[in-house]
Parts: C-alpha cells; structure tokens; sequence
C-alpha cells in the first residue's frame, strides 16, 4: 500500500469536512445533492464551451464549465474600487495564518482490493463523515449520433431506482441511509459520488452498489427525467447565452463529438431508448476506466471490502468509441445579433497539453494575463483603470482531446468594441514582452499558497482533486512536487510561452448588438 504525506495540504479542523459546513464546494464540483438530469441555462452554457480547466488546479465549476459564460454577463455599474484592496489584505491574512492549518500533514494511501480496484484515500476522523468520488472514463463523446443527450439523460437516472428498489423506494432508503448520491457526465467521463455517515456506510455503499451495478432505467422515470431535460432544451432555444454557446462549439469544433450540446436536441432526445441506455451503461462502466478517491472516517482494510462490493463485479474492459484529438478552429469571427443592454465577449487562443513540457510556463503567463482575479493585466486594464466590466478572466482549459485558452467578459454595448480593443491590447502587449520578474515572482507565490485553498478546503473537494489528478496519471506525491516545477519556471519560459499562445489570431464571439468594426482591436 502506497503512501503520500503531503505536509503542503491541510488536515482541516472539525467542521471543515462537514458535508453541511458553510465552506463545502460539493455542490460546486461534484454535485452531491441528488441530481435529476435537468441542467439550469447557465450549466448547458458552461458545458458547451470546454468542459474541463486544468484538473486539479483551479476550483470550482471550471471543472465542468471550463469559463464560466455566465459569469460573462455583466451591468453597467462598476463597483467600488476601495472593495479590492481590502480583499487583497483578506488574502493576505488568510495565506499568513494556512500554515496553522497545514501543520499536520495529509496521508493520501493507494488502496487496493483483492479484485484488483484501486482507490486513493485519505482517512480523516474529525467529522463522522465519508465522501466517495468516482470516474469512469468516456462521457458525453460516447453519445451515438442522433443519440445525442444519452450520457446526461442516464446519469439522471441511477437514484431514480436499482436492483429490487423502484424509483421511491430508493429515495426512501437512500434518505433512511442519510447519504447523498449524485452522477454526473463531462464530455470525457461519467462521474459518480457519494457522501454519508460513517455509522451508516453500510447500508450507503449498499445502496450505491445497487446504483452502479443494477440502474432499473424504468420507463416512467425514463420518461419523466426526459421531459425536464426537453423543457431545457426548449427554454435554450431562446435564451442568448445557450444559443451563443450551441454557434461556439460548433464553429470550434465542427463535427467533432466535443461540438455536440450534452443535453442532446428535441429529435435526439426523444429517441432514447432504455436498450440505449443499457447499452451505454455496459459499455462505460468497466474497472479498466475507474478512478476513484475516498476522503473521511474509513480505514483502508474496511475500504477494500467496500471497494470490492461496489465495483468488484463490473467487467474488465471498456467497449469506447474511439475519439480523435482536435485543435479548435481559431481566426473566426462570430457574432450572435441580441438587441440586449450588455455585451458578452469570449476569445479562444490555443492551449497547451498537461504533460506539456511548457505546461507550468503557460499557466503562470495565464493567471498574469487573466486568472488572477484582482492582480492580472486585463483585470487592471479593463476594469480597475477603465470600469468596462465587473470582471474578466482569462482560463486554460484541458479535455482528453483538447485544449485551449479562453479570455471572456461582458461589458456595456455601448462600450463593447473598445473593451475588445482594450483586450487585445493587453494580449498583444503580453506576448510581445512577456511578464515582468516581479509578476513572475508574485505569481509563484500565489500558485503555490493558494493550491490548498482552491483544492483541499472540504472532504468533497479533496476526493475530487484526487480523482482529477489520477485522471492525468499525475502520481500519488504529485501535491509535494508541485511547488517545485512552479518554482522551476524561468521568465524566458514564461515569455516563450505567452509568444506561442498569443501570438495566434484568436477566434472571437460576441453576443449583443452587432460590433462596429468587426472586433478589431
């Protein structure tokens, strides 16, 4: 049994992995409260742009969304800019008294059971709780076509009955359990988690044993899941961001799977049948493809077995479609015409590859350019110095077949050209001259502090960091290496990396009232 002492994560006091603490980003990442397969506007907006940030790095929905449109969609008014000096000293403050709470070390143990399913657990008994995130590879790109909306329409259905439990009698049980099961779909794989109470894991993992082995897909919550996702669909015909967001996949895209809403359409929707689902369920869910993490008060001899009695009877392999690697499509111009009061804008740039030898060098020029909320060039630019939005970010995002960079904001219609023009502006400057060292510097140290924050601030966020990071075969110490290829990183590598990401004609979306000039800044 592998072990990994990370003396950089926190052992987090009592409280903190309280699936009901105030700080708890389960809903956030993981979705932990029982999911019903209907998406709000703003998730299918988010999902069709790039599904997945880079893992394990950044917090928050960026897992799913990749950057967050609707956080894209911005007033006129400009708050004050008194607000970011004391946040910045709140930081401050925060980032003085971490080591307080990383004193003790995180063991994170590679377990494996008899059969063979290997797990990375973290024991923690200050709260009586477990939390259980899972992975199986291949997602909504395994969706056949004219099929489109299969992966998302079963992850809607494993609470809605398994085994000998019809869809109420397992929400009675699973409510009698005191658990919280959620599943979920990116465009790359099919997540799964579970939260419960150490004293009632037993009949939990029972119930989530059912869920993974023996999904009933009976036909009236079949029939019933479908019709909300339809209302979905029907609502996103005429909502600007969604079909803002449907017109970006597909000019990025083309006919690549990752072009494809998850939701599905009206026609595909509607031809789901249970053998599709049946199907998609043998075909994905297979030990070949499973990652899992478990963060809380279980040991790993109690692991093994429950391990075993969840996954232990899945088959071996995986039956995938193959899906090819893609570059997004870039020097476009697309313009979604909406007589609306504000303006969204989004650019993509290329991205760089995780096991990228420029990796590192690419995220420091990105949170310089955009990530950093307060500190970066096109925060200081666009908004502080100018007031043209109540925010903008820039966002590198990685799938299993691509990657890219997405700067996006949303300002005044009236005022939309000029802040593109500010944007390029500062994308231009930045590629052509890099960062300055003091940049650089602030940067690392920021990357470096506030990992535990972003990642490991509650059970959940944990057992998903893990499995993020088992998804890149990023090894169990990866967490204690970290801070040294950040440090790593010279300025010339971060300047080469700005010149190869920048320098590129991005592909550019507007949404809003049609822009003078085309959108050149």
């Amino acid at each position: 049994m592998k072990r990994s002492s990370v003396g950089a994560a926190p052992h987090l006091p009592a409280g903190i992995l309280s699936p009901y603490s105030d700080g708890e980003r389960g809903a956030v990442i993981a979705g932990f409260a029982n999911h019903h397969g209907c998406k709000t506007d703003a998730e299918v907006a988010a999902s069709l742009l790039l599904p997945v940030t880079i893992r394990g790095e950044v917090p928050g929905r960026a897992m799913r969304g990749g950057a967050d449109f609707d956080n894209c969609s911005f007033g006129t008014t400009t708050p004050s800019r008194a607000i970011a000096p004391l946040i910045t000293l709140l930081l401050s403050i925060l980032f003085l008294i971490l080591p307080a709470l990383t004193a003790r070390a995180m063991d994170i143990q590679s377990v494996t059971s008899p059969k063979g399913i290997t797990a990375w657990l973290v024991e923690d008994y200050s709260v009586p709780v477990v939390a259980i995130r899972f992975v199986f590879g291949g997602g909504s790109t395994q969706d056949p076509v004219g099929k489109e909306g299969l992966a998302n329409l079963m992850t809607g259905l494993f609470d809605e009955g398994a085994g000998p439990l019809d869809s109420e009698d397992f929400q009675i049980k699973l409510d009698d359990a005191g658990a919280e099961m959620s599943f979920d779909e990116s465009r790359d794989g099919i997540y799964g988690s579970m939260r419960m109470l150490a004293e009632q894991r037993d009949q939990a993992f029972d119930l989530l044993r059912l869920a993974v082995n023996e999904p009933r897909f009976d036909q009236l919550p079949i029939d019933r899941i479908r019709s909300q996702i339809l209302s979905g669909i029907i609502a996103g015909e005429n909502d600007p961001d969604t079909v803002a967001q449907n017109k970006w996949a597909r000019a990025l895209y083309g006919d690549h799977p990752y072009s494809r809403s998850d939701q599905g359409t009206k026609e595909s929707i509607a031809t789901i049948t249970r053998d599709d689902l049946n199907a998609l369920h043998k075909a994905v869910f297979a030990r070949g493809g499973l990652r899992v993490a478990v963060v809380g008060a279980i040991d790993a001899e109690t692991l093994k077995k429950k391990l075993d009695m969840v996954f232990g009877d899945l088959p071996q392999n995986q039956a995938l479609r193959p899906v090819a690697d893609i570059d997004p499509k870039l020097a476009q111009h697309i313009e979604v015409d909406y007589d609306l009061p504000q303006t969204s804008l989004q650019l993509a740039f290329p991205g760089v590859k995780r096991k990228a030898a420029d990796f590192f060098p690419a995220v420091l020029m990105n949170e310089i350019l955009g990530g950093g909320t307060f500190t970066s060039r096109l925060f200081q630019e666009v908004r502080e110095k100018r007031g043209l939005a109540y925010s903008v970010n820039s966002s590198l995002i990685n799938q299993d077949h691509a990657s890219a960079l997405i700067v996006s904001t949303g300002t005044r219609s009236d005022r939309a050209s000029e802040t593109l023009g500010i944007i390029r502006d500062v994308v231009k400057r930045l590629a052509e001259e890099g960062p300055t060292e003091a940049e650089l510097a602030a940067t690392k140290k920021y990357m470096i502090g506030a990992y535990a924050i972003n990642n490991l601030d509650s059970s959940s966020a944990i057992a998903s960091t893990l499995v993020e990071l088992q998804l890149d075969d990023l090894g169990i110490d990866y967490m204690q290496r970290r801070a040294g290829y950040i440090n790593a990183v010279t300025l010339n590598q971060v300047k080469a990396a700005a010149k190869k990401l920048l320098t590129a004609e991005p592909t550019i979306m507007v949404i809003g009232p049609k822009l003078a000039g085309a959108g050149k800044g």
